[in-house]
């Protein structure tokens, strides 16, 4: 690292991973309960960043592990689902159907499009599925420890917690083979020997289940043991998992005195808020999926919105125009130094050496046509050459202003003159045929056509102001739009002389 160089937070946590001796195994998890969304993201992002920083100081045998808890159980019927799926409130994720009838499960139709969004991001991860690990007996050591300790693991969690657990509480929850759910059932007995555990569920069906894929472990057990299966050494998590009396606190205990393992190192995050609405949470409708989000901007500027702070401050989105503001922020950047490993991918990066608020008046002056789009940015002195990189930004754009852009940022070029041109009084007509007859000379630029309007209107007598609302009204049909002197030499210099021109007669 050069002298003077900010050290990123990320590479302050792999250098302490690095000096604990231990093989770094960072893991992510997140329970594909519903639409993944941004908020999820930054828990994986954060991984991802610690797992780079790693590589870069010479740990080439770190991994990256995702855990999809599919094996927990739907917690209530959630607003986006028919009422047809209450019968499925308690069973597991990977035993109810896909709603949508397009995968094998319901678990599988939330997972599939996350999946698909970090290939996007190429972030390099190993997946693991709950479901699977449970019936592959991953977890058998662990459950059959936990139900021979249980009254160990019930007095940690009442210290922990300040609560008492049940005198029924089982840290094994059995899948009732009856209704299918997991949360309804309670165990009566368990044989060790022949692998098998007893219950008795809430619907009145009394039978046994095999330790292995029969039932999960709950989830403050299920934690630490999964720690030990798959030797964890790292793990961001939210903040409410690392407040006093958590998951986290219990799971230190467990972890050691359960299962012989010492805990992983704890990054606890904050939420990621969407401005105006809080804490996104696909349960409440408050989220932007990760599609969402990557149909509008590149992979980079994600990954740059979720790292740029540190873990344990909150990021607020705001999708519209602060969203323009943190692309802005990012292409400011020194490419040498801060668009480290961390950000960048390893395939061919989608970024563009034009500004993206250019970008987003250029396609809707070219009515979202990738060539006239390539032919204005060359127009404004930009060396682009690469039409499919262009194709790609017009799609972003045009995403972006469909799902996101406040009504100001829109606009669209009037092949005729619009009405609204009878709002222009006669000395501003006049100013925009003057304004016609600079826009004919070469080798104008943006900011000639600026002052040239301010010389204009003091010649005429007028304020700039009108000047400009003349120009927009002319164009658009409305007061306001785009920098007017990049707006001019934008559009096709004829079309516009021939307007100013109409628009005085």
């Amino acid at each position: 690292m050069e002298r003077g160089e900010k050290v990123h937070w990320a590479d302050v946590i792999a250098e302490d991973l690095i000096k604990t001796g231990r093989r770094p195994v960072v893991a992510t998890g997140i329970s594909p309960s519903g639409p993944i969304h941004i908020g999820n993201l930054r828990e994986v992002i954060t991984a991802d960043a610690i797992y780079r920083a790693l590589h870069d100081r010479g740990a080439e045998d770190a991994r990256l592990i995702y855990i999809a808890d599919t094996y927990d159980p739907l917690r209530r019927l959630y607003p986006f689902l028919p009422d047809s799926y209450e019968e499925h409130v308690g069973r597991p994720l990977s035993a109810i159907p896909d709603p949508e009838g397009c995968c094998e499960s319901y678990a599988a139709h939330f997972l599939q499009p996350f999946l698909e969004s970090l290939d996007e991001l190429e972030i390099d991860i190993e997946v693991y599925r709950a479901d699977l690990m449970y019936a592959n007996g991953d977890y058998d050591e662990a459950i059959v420890k936990a139900l021979r300790m249980r009254d160990r693991i019930a007095l940690i969690i009442d210290e922990v917690t300040g609560k008492v657990t049940s005198h029924d509480w089982s840290p094994f929850n059995p899948i009732c083979k009856s209704c299918g759910r997991l949360t309804t059932t309670i165990v009566t007995g368990f044989d060790t020997d022949r692998m098998i555990v007893s219950y008795r569920c809430r619907c009145g069906d009394e039978n046994e289940v095999p330790v292995r894929g029969g039932g999960k472990l709950t989830w403050r057990v299920d934690w630490p043991a999964r720690w030990a299966i798959l030797g964890v050494t790292a793990e961001p998590f939210g903040k409410d998992h690392a407040s006093a009396g958590s998951s986290y606190e219990s799971g230190i205990k467990l972890s050691r005195e359960i299962y012989d393992y010492d805990p992983p190192y704890p990054i606890p995050f904050e939420h990621v808020l969407l401005k105006g609405k809080g804490s996104m949470s696909s349960s409440k409708g408050v989220t932007i999926t990760i599609s969402e989000m990557l149909s509008c901007i590149p992979p980079e500027i994600l990954k740059y919105i979720m790292i740029r702070v540190k873990p344990e401050k909150h990021i607020e989105i705001d999708p519209g125009l602060g969203l323009l503001n943190l692309i802005d922020e990012y292409e400011r950047l020194d490419i040498g130094s801060v668009r480290s490993k961390k950000l960048s991918a390893t395939k061919k990066s989608l970024m563009i050496d034009v500004p993206f608020r250019h970008i987003v008046n250029i396609v809707q002056i070219a009515e979202f046509d990738a060539e006239k789009t390539l032919e204005i940015i060359k127009r404004g002195g930009y060396r682009v050459d690469d039409l499919e990189t262009v194709r790609r930004y017009v799609e972003y754009a045009k995403e972006w202003l469909e799902r996101f852009a406040p009504q100001s940022v829109r606009f669209e070029v009037r092949q005729e003159i619009p009405r609204e041109v009878d709002e222009i009084p006669p000395e501003v007509r006049e100013g925009l045929v003057e304004l016609a007859d600079f826009l004919m000379h070469e080798g104008i630029d943006a900011e000639m056509v600026h002052q040239e309007v301010y010389a204009i209107a003091e010649r005429i007598g007028v304020k700039p102001k009108e000047i400009f609302k003349g120009i927009y009204l002319s164009l658009l049909g409305r007061k306001s739009g785009p920098r007017a002197g990049w707006f001019l030499t934008s559009l096709d210099r004829d079309f516009v002389v021939r307007r100013f021109e109409g628009v005085e007669r």
